[in-house]
């Protein structure tokens, strides 16, 4: 039954089948032709005697019958065949998963069909949506902030003058479809009190990949290839960035790590330098995408960093795509406080302009007292979804389950994958847009 599975819808095998069959039938005509149908006459004749012998008469309906399952046996002889030719070169390309190849390529031929979407943000909370999303389309694009300061990430960045690699990094993981010790190899981070302490490998390949291309968007391209990403991860400009927040006191923090730390009210965040050049490849996702989303993450210092980057808010605007912002389930202490579903949709659209976000979605799911209780102590509370304000700021919003309480309240990938995708196909729907 598994060699069944060849002939699956969008396999693209049974057209070659039907074509090495009739290549087959025309072959034998030629054959008779050459030979003047000699040999024809004298399988009819055999089969014509061995009916005889064994009915005493000559009956048309028995050599129907012969006829056609020497026909079916030929048949079965072309499909091995042509199996163990397939077989024979997929041994040699990846012998590891010979055995799956035939859910290989109807994975691939099923995820291929999936919706183009451009997905912009940065921090944890893109790489959990990435993980789900990898599962519904391989047709995805990941538009990563680089006005990351802090960590490994940071360092790297004041010490070689490069893009920070870490949400790239994260961002290429999610996605990957490759072994699990190569992905756990790309996350490994340096431990002890040396040089390399602290630094992921993942960021260190990245970082000499860029050295070696000489260019961050071709070092993410090729580090694609050897992790056999599902999709696109793209920086969103090129250039180095300092990302500043302006208060509602009117004090300046520099520097994204240093935003949460001031425990101040934002009032609009902006770039170091403001004019940044974006990548082109970006612009083109948004543009030709069928779904657009923004978050889940970090408000001010993972989502709204790419939308300063020149032309980004514009092409958002403009795309005929559907924009979904995923809201943040929890408050985030030193950036969002006391922020409902509707001030997070407000800051985006006063960054990025009207047109920027059609619909919000957000946590439906009731959080347990306990973890009340724990994100308290953190000085974090869960946000509020004010329907009302949402529709007034002429965006619609969609509550789903999307979250896994265990120790903390994180986003789940699968959960979060099918609410959009639920979203995608039945928006599309309604405004005709298949």
């Amino acid at each position: 039954m598994h060699f069944l599975k060849w002939l699956y819808p969008g396999m693209r095998f049974k057209r070659w089948f039907v074509l090495f069959a009739f290549g087959v039938i025309i072959t034998s005509i030629g054959l008779a032709l050459l030979f003047n149908y000699k040999f024809l006459d004298v399988i009819e004749e055999s089969i014509f005697r061995a009916v005889y012998l064994w009915q005493g008469s000559y009956n048309y309906t028995v050599t129907t019958f012969a006829g056609g399952i020497i026909a079916i046996f030929g048949a079965i002889l072309m499909l091995i065949a042509i199996r163990y030719v397939i077989r024979s070169v997929i041994l040699v390309l990846v012998p590891n998963k010979s055995e799956r190849l035939v859910d290989i390529i109807y994975e691939k031929r099923k995820l291929g069909k999936g919706p183009n979407i451009a997905v912009i943000g940065g921090g944890h909370g893109l790489s959990v949506l990435l993980r789900g999303m990898k599962t519904v389309t391989s047709n995805v694009t990941a538009i990563v902030t680089v006005a990351d300061d802090g960590g490994s990430s940071g360092r790297l960045r004041e010490d070689l003058g490069i893009l920070p690699p870490g949400d790239l990094r994260n961002c290429l993981v999610a996605l990957a479809d490759t072994e699990p010790l190569m992905e756990k190899l790309f996350q490994y981070r340096f431990e002890g009190k040396g040089a390399l302490a602290g630094h992921s490998f993942g960021n260190l390949f990245i970082a000499a990949m860029n050295e070696v291309t000489g260019d961050m968007e071709t070092a993410l391209e090729k580090s694609s290839k050897v992790l056999a990403v599902k999709g696109n991860v793209l920086p969103a400009s090129k250039e180095s960035v300092r990302l500043d927040a302006i208060m509602e006191d009117g004090t300046i923090v520099e520097g994204e790590s240093q935003i949460p730390e001031a425990h101040k009210k934002i009032k609009r965040v902006k770039l170091f330098p403001e004019k940044v050049q974006p990548v082109q490849a970006a612009l083109d996702a948004i543009k030709h995408a069928d779904a657009v989303i923004l978050g889940p993450g970090s408000l001010y210092t993972s989502v709204m960093p790419n939308l300063l980057v020149d032309g980004v808010a514009e092409a958002l605007r403009k795309t005929k795509a559907i924009k979904i912002y995923i809201c943040n389930v929890m408050s985030q202490p030193g950036e969002t406080d006391g922020y409902t579903a509707s001030m997070h949709v407000k800051a985006i659209i006063d960054h990025a302009g009207r047109g920027a976000v059609d619909f919000a979605l957000v946590n439906g799911r009731e959080i347990s007292d306990d973890m009340k209780e724990y994100y308290k102590k953190e000085g974090a509370y869960p946000v509020i979804i004010d329907e009302d304000a949402i529709n007034a700021l002429g965006v619609g919003f969609v509550k789903a389950d999307m979250i896994d309480e265990t120790d903390v309240i994180r986003h789940n990938p699968d959960k979060l994958a099918k609410s959009v995708m639920r979203m995608i196909y039945s928006l599309r729907h309604e405004d005709n847009f298949e």
